[in-house]
């Protein structure tokens, strides 16, 4: 437990800008970073979920934490070493989600069910070194593979492999492995290029429907 707490702790320190070095960046993740203190309370719900099982309490202690965080993880979840939970406000963690270490996770992100499962595994597995943007939504027994970047607002319902970027409603890959797969940029001056061709080829045809009218005038 204690050797998981260090790496909770370093994840805060190497992942957070705004913590100063010293003590007083000690005491502000220690006390200031709701982020850590989820992780922390989490940690001892889940052995009491899942070693004792408690009832109730462990549910209990998590809604509490939930009212002083405003993260939401179910005392069943599964959470790696040194996962970094920045903001943190509307992050919401489900009973069978598996998180790796050193996964990082924005505000308003979603390790969800769909609804409709009829297993035992209802939640996504997110493997180690993961970064969840703001707003992503993970749904289903998914798996983010290793090294996965999910962008701010993306809807995941299908695995994504490991090093690969995706975004969008629903999400697709624009980057894997450092290789580009879809670039927006490339796409918009794609689309200039056929827009300048369109206007140069309707100024073409309307010379040529002008001359065609003048030889059918001087015929005449």
């Amino acid at each position: 437990m204690l050797t998981t707490l260090r790496e909770d702790y370093r994840s805060v320190r190497r992942m957070d800008p705004s913590i100063p070095p010293g003590l007083r960046g000690f005491f502000e993740i220690v006390l200031c970073t709701p982020g850590f203190w989820a992780i922390f309370g989490h940690r001892l719900f889940h052995f009491l979920h899942k070693r004792m099982r408690l009832p109730v309490l462990p549910r209990f202690l998590s809604l509490v934490m939930r009212w002083f965080t405003g993260i939401e993880i179910h005392p069943g979840a599964e959470i790696g070493k040194g996962v970094f939970i920045d903001h943190g406000m509307g992050v919401v963690i489900g009973e069978t989600a598996r998180v790796g270490d050193g996964v990082t996770i924005y505000q308003g992100v979603t390790l969800g069910a769909r609804g409709n499962e009829a297993g035992a595994k209802r939640h996504p597995t997110v493997e180690a070194g993961a970064f969840l943007g703001s707003g992503a939504k993970i749904l289903g027994d998914i798996t983010v593979g290793r090294g996965a970047r999910i962008g701010a607002g993306a809807v995941v319902v299908e695995d994504v492999p490991p090093e690969t970027t995706v975004v969008g409603f629903p999400a697709f890959a624009i980057k894997h492995g450092g290789r580009v797969l879809w670039n927006p940029k490339t796409l918009l001056e794609r689309l200039d290029a056929l827009e300048e061709e369109y206007h140069r080829l309707h100024e073409r045809l309307k010379e040529l429907e002008n001359a065609a009218d003048s030889d059918a005038r001087g015929v005449a």
